[in-house]
């Protein structure tokens, strides 16, 4: 995939998030992009670190979600990836090869400021807030996207209401292939991404 055109999503990976990560990943593809995610492919036999660095160096922009960093409950871990990767990036733009030096970040919370007790370096950086809403978090990097690629892009609205539909157009083709509502739930990320970008090619925008 072209290095212009893609998206790398550093975000959490549990059931929890996938109301977040569906609107952002259909979102990136809608608008002409490609996400690029961990999860796009599995190969046990390679070490994780190693595609991940891969898809951070191959991708112009990188969309690194922190509203996960906090423990949720009394014993549970600190969630150290999504910074690791995040700084990973921040690396390969200042450090890496010059022609990396245009890479671009955005950086999302899910409240105002929480981050800066865990990550204080980052304080006075440009955070984008989503409050856990997929609306929000759709218009956020749709918003982002169009400032840092300086592109006229259709408006969040619109967006969110092709979501909608996909999802919608997608259960149904799901259905029609024998797939149980659980099996829709828990649909791979690599076949969920592939059902969004043959819809937005067969859907394009007015």
């Amino acid at each position: 995939m072209p290095y212009e055109t893609s998206v790398f999503v550093n975000c959490p990976f549990d059931r929890d998030y996938l109301p977040l990560l569906r609107p952002l990943l259909f979102c990136v593809t809608d608008l002409g992009f490609d996400p690029r995610i961990a999860l796009e492919g599995l190969n046990s036999g390679k070490p994780r670190i190693d595609k991940i660095v891969r898809l951070i160096r191959e991708a112009k922009y990188g969309i690194h979600d922190l509203s996960r960093l906090r423990a949720e409950k009394k014993g549970e871990f600190y969630r150290l990836n999504m910074p690791f990767e995040l700084g990973l990036d921040i690396g390969c733009q200042i450090f890496g090869d010059p022609a990396l030096a245009d890479k671009r970040c955005l950086i999302l919370e899910a409240e105002r400021y929480r981050y800066q007790a865990a990550l204080s370096d980052l304080s006075n950086s440009d955070i984008a807030v989503h409050g856990n809403q997929p609306v929000e978090i759709l218009t956020q990097v749709r918003n982002w996207l169009a400032t840092e690629a300086g592109l006229k892009l259709p408006g969040p609205t619109a967006v969110w209401n092709r979501f909608n539909d996909f999802m919608a157009a997608n259960y149904d083709r799901l259905k029609m292939r024998g797939f149980s509502d659980s099996d829709i739930e828990n649909l791979p990320i690599a076949e969920l991404m592939d059902g969004m970008k043959d819809w937005c090619r067969a859907n394009p925008h007015a």
